[in-house]
């Protein structure tokens, strides 16, 4: 038997890479369509599409505190705005080439349209607004901070999604399936990418990561996790919204690390991983230091009879006359109360008398200021009378 003869075959290199399977996520090209004259931009969408579940979760949680229906709308008009534009300020502070550096433009600086939201901006500035507005409404801050806690994290995971129209803030170079395509933006057009010869829009070469995917997923991660813990301790105080504060910057911090969009830095690091780093700790020192059981709320009613002087007559106001809920539609605020106290007047629906709770009564409320008329009734300040405890 002749021997085998041995035949070379000339192979391909093969790598790690070329066995990766090249599955994708795609991007959008257009980010900006035309209704006639009016530009309908796909990042204001996800923005607005975020407030309102906000709102919701937010207004959920005001009515089981005892807040009457309707006055996340009232602390909404002040504090989305207020949001907005502090979200813009910083990032116009924190990224000024692109407005006030070689070739910038400072009038894109109100180019809100076009991207470029910070978040502690936002929530710097939604608070001031939330603040002004529960002053208004006479609701305690740290109430209002505590029912929007898992609100938060679930609208900036909506409006993320907002970076994807605009193909931006996305991480380095990957072969993992759920790379993201990029498209060539064109600077001409925002919202747009660049077409080639034969109008097919333009990648950019390779995968990247899609680090505000990551950013979404993890703001979920979060609202279920304030609502848990939340939950099982009954967090109050502030304490829930803290514990948002240390969830977020705890996830921000790896997300930030992994961007390779232009930032500012300080000793070579991200401005914003400096920033999550020390707004955690400040989170966490309020967190633990932070104590008392959570707050609960009564109206004070719109007619609540004046005090009465030294030799005056208590009968001052008419009781024989039946009273509807229009006479007692606009609470002029809200007085603090034990839990106990909260349950027996939704029981029931006669106001405590005696010390706030714990804590004494609440400082008297400013006036609502011209808000409009809300039923503060039991029946109707959150929903039909019940036991059940607060989520």
């Amino acid at each position: 038997m002749s021997p085998t003869r041995e035949t070379a075959v000339a192979c391909a290199p093969v790598n790690l890479a070329s066995l990766t399977p090249q599955a994708a996520l795609p991007s959008p090209s257009t980010a900006v369509w035309q209704l006639g004259p009016v530009p309908i931009r796909a990042y204001a969408l996800c923005i607005v599409a975020g407030i309102v579940v906000a709102c919701l979760v937010t207004e959920y949680r005001l009515r089981r505190r005892g807040v009457a229906p309707g006055a996340v709308l009232d602390i909404a008009v002040w504090a989305v705005p207020a949001g907005i534009i502090g979200a813009r300020i910083y990032h116009v502070i924190t990224s000024p080439g692109k407005y006030f550096g070689t070739g910038g433009d400072p009038l894109a600086a109100f180019a809100i349209w076009e991207g470029g939201l910070g978040i502690w901006g936002a929530v710097a500035g939604g608070a001031v607004g939330a603040w002004l507005a529960a002053r208004q409404l006479g609701i305690p801050f740290a109430v209002v901070a505590d029912a929007l806690a898992p609100g938060l994290p679930l609208a900036q995971a909506v409006g993320r999604f907002g970076n994807w129209f605009n193909n931006e803030l996305y991480g380095g170079r990957t072969t993992l399936p759920w790379g993201l395509e990029i498209h060539r933006m064109d600077p001409d057009i925002p919202g747009r990418a660049l077409r080639d010869e034969a109008g097919q829009p333009i990648l950019e070469p390779g995968l990247y990561h899609p680090t505000f995917a990551y950013e979404a997923l993890w703001n979920v991660g979060v609202a279920l996790l304030v609502l848990a813990v939340d939950r099982r301790f009954r967090l109050g105080r502030g304490r829930a919204f803290a514990l948002y504060v240390m969830g977020y910057t705890a996830g921000r911090f790896w997300i930030e690390l992994m961007r390779t969009d232009e930032a500012t830095e300080i000793l070579g690091v991200r401005l914003n991983v400096w920033t999550s780093v020390l707004v955690f700790l400040g989170a966490l020192a309020y967190f633990l230091r932070a104590r008392g059981p959570r707050e609960y709320l009564v109206p004070i009613p719109a007619d609540a009879p004046a005090a009465v002087t030294d030799g005056g007559n208590v009968s001052q106001r008419d009781l024989s006359r039946t009273e509807t809920s229009s006479d007692l539609a606009a609470p002029r605020g809200y007085r603090v109360v034990a839990e106990e106290q909260f349950r027996a007047y939704r029981e029931t629906g006669t106001l405590p008398d005696g010390p706030a709770g714990t804590d004494g009564p609440a400082p008297e409320p400013e006036p609502a200021g011209g808000r409009r008329g809300v039923d503060s009734s039991p029946d109707t300040d959150a929903g039909p009378r019940s036991t059940d405890r607060d989520s």
